[in-house]
C-alpha cells in the first residue's frame, strides 16, 4: 500500500469503468495520448496496460446519518469491442486486477461500471475472485431508469396510463426488470430482443400486470411506441432516426449508446435522455470529468456509494436476474441517504425546459404528416 493515503472515512468504495469513445475518454486523463495516437493504436496498446488509477472521490455526506464516504475510480483499459473480442477469462483477469487495486486502496465494496458489469456471468465470477464484495449497480439503474421514463413522459405531456411502451434489450438483466416494472403502469408494452425464447421468459414475468404484452425480434416494432426504454449490450447503435414517431421519448440506458447520434442531429421532434442523472449528497468531488455536471453520477455509481453509506458490504447486484424487490430496496436506501434523480442529459448536453418545449412544438407539427416507414 506504499504511496496510498489512509482512508479518513469508515465508509469506502471503489468503482471500475472503462473507455467507451476511446480517443475522447483517454484524452480526459492524458490529452497528449489522444492527440498523438490513433484510435486503433490506443486500442492495441491498451491490452497491455495495467489498471489505471483515475481519481480519489471525496465529499460525499449522507443526509440520513451525516456520515461521509470516500472512494476511488480505477479504469479497466479495455473498450467494449475489445472485451467482446478477447477470451472471457482474459477479461476477467483484468477486471479482477482492477478490483484488487481498489481493495488495496481501502475500498470495502467495488462497483462494476458499463461493460465490466455484463461480461460473462454479470459479476458472479468477479465476485468469487475478489475478497471484497461486488455490485454491478444494475438494481439502482433499473430504479432510476423507470423514474426517468416516468418523469420524461410527464414533461412531454404523455399520460403513461395511456401510453404504448417499448423495451429494447428486454431479455437482459436491466431490461427485463424495467419491463416488469413498467408493465404495472401502462396498457401496452412491446418487448424487443434478439431471441424469442428469452423474450418469452420476460413476457412471463410481465404477464398478469396491467399491460398487454407483445414480443418481437424486429426493431421496427418500436415505430408507434410513445415511450422507449433501450438497454442492449450492442457495441453499436440500434435505434436510427426513422425508427421513431414524432413526440416519442427514448430513455437510453446503454453504454455504448443504443441511440444513433443521427437521431440527435436529424430528429428535433423526439426527446432522447440518457437514463437519468443522479444527484449525490454532499459537496462531492469525483476528481475526474466523466461528462456529467459536478455532483452528478450514473445510477450504477450511486448504488455502490449508497451501499457503502449503508454499511451493506455484501455482494448486492450480481448475475443476470434483478428482482423488483431488490430494485425497490436500493431505491429506498439511496433516497434515505439523499440520492435522487436530477435532470436529464442527451449526447453530453443538458436537457433544458426550452429544449423540451421545442421538441413538443416540433412533434405537433411533424405528427400531422408522419407515417411509420414499414
Amino acid at each position: 500500500m506504499t504511496g496510498y493515503k489512509p482512508s479518513m472515512s469508515e465508509h469506502t468504495f471503489g468503482f471500475i469503468f472503462h473507455p467507451i469513445s476511446i480517443k475522447e475518454d483517454v484524452s480526459r486523463k492524458w490529452p497528449w495520448v489522444g492527440k498523438i495516437l490513433t484510435e486503433g493504436q490506443i486500442n492495441f496498446f491498451s491490452r497491455f496496460f495495467p489498471p489505471v488509477d483515475i481519481s480519489h472521490i471525496q465529499g460525499i455526506i449522507s443526509e440520513a446519518t451525516g456520515e461521509s464516504a470516500e472512494g476511488w475510480f480505477v479504469a479497466c483499459p479495455y473498450t467494449p469491442p475489445t472485451m467482446m473480442r478477447l477470451p472471457v477469462q482474459e477479461v476477467y483477469r483484468k477486471i479482477v486486477a482492477c478490483g484488487k487495486r481498489l481493495s488495496e486502496k481501502g475500498a470495502k465494496i467495488v462497483g462494476l461500471g458499463a461493460y465490466t458489469s455484463v461480461v460473462g456471468d454479470a459479476g458472479r465470477t468477479i465476485a468469487e475472485r475478489l475478497e471484497v464484495p461486488v455490485t454491478t449497480g444494475d438494481s439502482y439503474t433499473v430504479y432510476i431508469a423507470v423514474e426517468a421514463m416516468r418523469e420524461a413522459a410527464h414533461v412531454m405531456d404523455i399520460d403513461i396510463r395511456e401510453a404504448k411502451v417499448a423495451v429494447v434489450g428486454a431479455t437482459g438483466a436491466i431490461g427485463s426488470t424495467c419491463a416488469e416494472l413498467l408493465a404495472k403502469d401502462v396498457p401496452e408494452i412491446v418487448l424487443v430482443g434478439r431471441r424469442l425464447d428469452a423474450l418469452e421468459s420476460t413476457r412471463e414475468r410481465c404477464e398478469g400486470a396491467l399491460a398487454r404484452v407483445h414480443t418481437s425480434t424486429d426493431i421496427t416494432a418500436i415505430y408507434d411506441a410513445d415511450l422507449i426504454l433501450t438497454v442492449t449490450s450492442a457495441t453499436h447503435s440500434v435505434i436510427e432516426p426513422h425508427h421513431l414517431k414524432p413526440g416519442a421519448v427514448v430513455c437510453d440506458v446503454a453504454r455504448p449508446r443504443d441511440v444513433s447520434r443521427r437521431v440527435f442531429e436529424q430528429r428535433d421532434d423526439v426527446l432522447v435522455i440518457e437514463g437519468g442523472m443522479v444527484e449525490v449528497p454532499g459537496p462531492v468531488d469525483f476528481g475526474f470529468d466523466f461528462g456529467f455536471p459536478r455532483g452528478k453520477s450514473f445510477a450504477c455509481m450511486a448504488e455502490t456509494i449508497a451501499l457503502a453509506l449503508e454499511g451493506r458490504y455484501e455482494d448486492y447486484t450480481i448475475g443476470k436476474h434483478i428482482s423488483i424487490e431488490q430494485a425497490k430496496e436500493i431505491g429506498e436506501i439511496a433516497t434515505r441517504h439523499g440520492f435522487r434523480l436530477s435532470g436529464f442529459r442527451t449526447f453530453e448536453k443538458p436537457v433544458t425546459e426550452e429544449h423540451i418545449a421545442r421538441v413538443r412544438e416540433r412533434a405537433q407539427q411533424t405528427g400531422r404528416t408522419w407515417r411509420p416507414s414499414y
